[in-house]
């Protein structure tokens, strides 16, 4: 058996595998569900906002039996759509696809509304699905999504997914200047905008730099009140392949570099996807003091 394992940044010891083997022998009628909770309470692995990490308590045990290190209790029921590959895809929203093209100032103004748990994500979920070139997928963790309404129209003109950020990315951490101690600790202090997506029939020049503006001005307050920490810096990627970026560098976002175009699985260390340009906004004037080790 290694000596240790490491999953989502976090290391296991040879004794924490052997701990998790008397915990689950103590609880024979557990199913999996339980013991992750179960495991979660014993352990105290919390969110900030002090929801159980069970998701990924889970994710862990699943890796170590599949190690051949613990053994879990049978599979009690399958939920469809549970596995990546068979995962339901959202279904298609019928909505106004009619050209929209007009001046920022005649669209009515904009409404960002946050979607996630609410009556309205399947539509945002279909959306992405739809319209967007990387399609839909579930984020895991922390992650908030957003709708944009044009009030003059009263139909959804964006989309938005916020997630929390990629562990290892090079460009961003010179640009911080934190310690490898201290990007474990802050990582969740950044969010990641995994899409955005002005709907293929607006035609409104200037508004994905406006929305991206609002958004920074208001998604430090969403994220604070869904998960009771702040965040000081928000991240994305650009393929030059596709797009030059141009509303995220006239919304103020600075280009920090280039992804090594390997993805976080890499054995070979050799480009095995597209290499994207890294872009940033800071959302506090100490970010690197607060990041690097000050946050509170």
């Amino acid at each position: 058996m290694p000596e240790t394992w490491r999953y989502r940044g976090q290391t296991i010891s040879g004794e924490q595998v052997v701990f998790l083997r008397e915990f689950i022998a103590a609880r024979p009628d557990s199913s999996r569900w339980k013991l992750s909770r179960q495991l979660c309470e014993a352990l105290g692995w919390k969110q900030a906002n002090g929801a159980l990490r069970d998701v990924v308590c889970r994710g862990l045990l699943l890796l170590l039996e599949r190690a051949g290190e613990i053994a879990l209790p049978p599979v009690r029921r399958h939920i469809a759509g549970q596995c990546r590959n068979a995962r339901l895809r959202p279904a298609p929203f019928l909505i106004d696809t009619a050209p929209l093209a007009m001046p920022l100032s005649a669209l009515g103004g904009i409404e960002i509304q946050p979607v996630r748990r609410t009556a309205d994500e399947p539509l945002f979920n279909s959306l992405m699905e739809q319209y967007h070139y990387l399609g839909y997928e579930q984020p895991v963790g922390e992650h908030l999504k957003y709708l944009v309404w044009a009030r003059g129209v009263t139909r959804p003109v964006a989309a938005l997914a916020w997630s929390s950020s990629p562990r290892h990315l090079g460009a961003r951490d010179r640009y911080i200047g934190w310690s490898p101690q201290a990007r474990r600790q802050n990582l969740h202090l950044i969010a990641y905008n995994t899409r955005f997506l002005i709907l293929p029939w607006v035609q409104v020049p200037h508004l994905a730099s406006h929305i991206l503006g609002r958004m920074a001005a208001r998604i430090p307050a969403d994220w604070q009140a869904q998960y009771a920490h702040p965040i000081y810096l928000l991240e994305t990627f650009v393929d030059p392949e596709r797009f030059r970026g141009t509303c995220y560098l006239a919304a103020n976002w600075k280009v920090l570099g280039e992804t090594t175009g390997r993805g976080k699985a890499d054995l070979t260390h050799r480009p095995n996807r597209s290499i994207k340009q890294v872009l940033a906004l800071p959302l506090h004037r100490r970010f690197r003091e607060l990041l690097s080790g000050g946050a509170r």
